[in-house]
């Protein structure tokens, strides 16, 4: 019964078709933003975005997200391009927009949550990870079996079986709710495990590289822990938490990588992942990283921002350190233009100008390049210095580069 592969895309590089909904509160800048996020979101997964669509709506449709006519435009173009056989929507779909629309389409359908596990499912790498993902996976199917599966009217019989009988349906619904049931006691079994390890790190202080996905995370951890943390120019690159003992001059602290956040950032996701979280709550210091290069990036800052305070609503510093100024570029304004000059009109010397450089508690860098690199580690090692001493209250104390245990000055 339950023998439906749980991925998304069947078969790499397959030519997709994006489908977005433009509701009131969203810009024409910010929804193509949405759209190349999803495209990212596509390619990361394998897939090659060919043709975008969008709708203008007060709300998503209930039956078909979309309006009909808008419905019977994808139609139209997928009959022109045989090729295509998958529409991938910017939302979360329900078992009854999914089962209209294909309906309807006779493609297979995806949403932004499927299109997530499904990265998540091809990224894990520890078997920690990958049972994360799988429990988020059955979590996102529990609801939707009814698209999924084509038995529904058949009846279990035979010796044993007598009497009403019981739906395949239902069977396969139990049969998940078991195997949900069994992952989740498996994770509470690997997070208790967790718990202790970091107990046993003792009284160092911790520090946990926080950010929206793909915003240079990882290379920051490589270049600051001089390890070789898996770093790639797509979403999700690092799924398991990566924990580096790390010295900046003669201080020794713990450094965490952790999954990155992205805009509807998947609940069922959030909550297999409790204990990558963990890290994060458990931090002294958070070092905020941001892509200046991407021209939505203050979104990105408020989406990591509040994802923070559902993690963890403790008062806590943090550093906004903005990654890739070697990217960062911006379109200069010419004198006859009259019209406000906007965010993509100010160079990197402005933007320090704002209230992004006069927070004492940020910083330009560039990982790639190692630009500012020595100013930041002066700013990282004051903050943790200050935490440091509170737990160690007392001056007469060096560290050793090589070790970070303390030996008497």
């Amino acid at each position: 019964m339950i023998e439906k592969k749980l991925t998304a895309t069947d078969k790499r590089d397959e030519k997709v078709v994006l489908v977005a909904v433009r509701m009131p509160n969203v810009t024409e800048s910010q929804l193509k933003e949405y759209l190349d996020e999803l495209a990212f979101l596509a390619e990361t997964a394998g897939a090659v975005p060919v043709k975008r669509f969008t709708q203008n709506l007060n709300s998503p449709d209930k039956r078909t997200f979309v309006g009909t006519g808008k419905l019977d435009e994808i139609k139209e173009y997928l009959t022109v391009h045989e090729d295509i056989q998958c529409v991938i929507f910017d939302d979360e779909l329900s078992s009854s927009q999914f089962r209209n629309i294909e309906n309807t389409l006779k493609v297979r359908v995806l949403d932004r949550t499927n299109l997530i596990l499904d990265i998540f499912a091809s990224r894990a790498r520890t078997a920690y990870a990958k049972t994360q993902v799988e429990l988020a996976q059955y979590q996102y199917l529990l609801p939707r079996l009814t698209r999924m599966w084509t038995h529904l009217e058949k009846q279990r019989g035979g010796i044993g079986m007598r009497g009403p009988g019981e739906k395949e349906i239902e069977t396969d619904r139990r049969i998940i709710r078991d195997k949900i049931s069994k992952l989740k006691d498996d994770l509470e079994i690997i997070d208790r495990q967790m718990a202790t390890q970091r107990k046993n790190r003792g009284k160092l202080v911790r520090v946990a590289l926080v950010g929206y996905t793909n915003v240079g995370k990882s290379t920051l951890m490589n270049a600051l822990s001089k390890s070789e943390v898996f770093a790639e120019n797509k979403l999700f690159a690092t799924l398991d938490t990566t924990v580096r003992k790390v010295v900046v001059g003669n201080l020794p602290f713990l450094l965490a990588d952790t999954v990155g956040f992205i805009r509807k950032l998947p609940h069922h996701l959030v909550e297999s992942f409790k204990s990558t979280l963990d890290e994060v709550r458990e931090a002294d210091l958070l070092l905020h990283i941001v892509d200046i290069s991407h021209p939505g990036f203050e979104q990105q800052i408020q989406i990591v921002e509040n994802t923070l305070r559902e993690i963890d609503d403790r008062e806590k510093p943090i550093i906004l350190v903005f990654n890739k100024m070697d990217a960062y570029s911006h379109i200069p304004k010419d004198e006859d233009d009259l019209t406000p000059i906007g965010k993509e009109n100010l160079t990197l010397a402005d933007l320090k100008q704002t209230w992004m450089g006069r927070n004492p508690l940020s910083i330009f860098i560039s990982a790639v390049e190692k630009t500012n690199f020595n100013e930041f580690k002066d700013l990282l090692y004051g903050e943790v210095q200050k935490i440091h001493i509170t737990r160690f209250p007392y001056n007469d104390f060096l560290y050793s580069d090589d070790s970070g245990d303390p030996i008497n000055g």
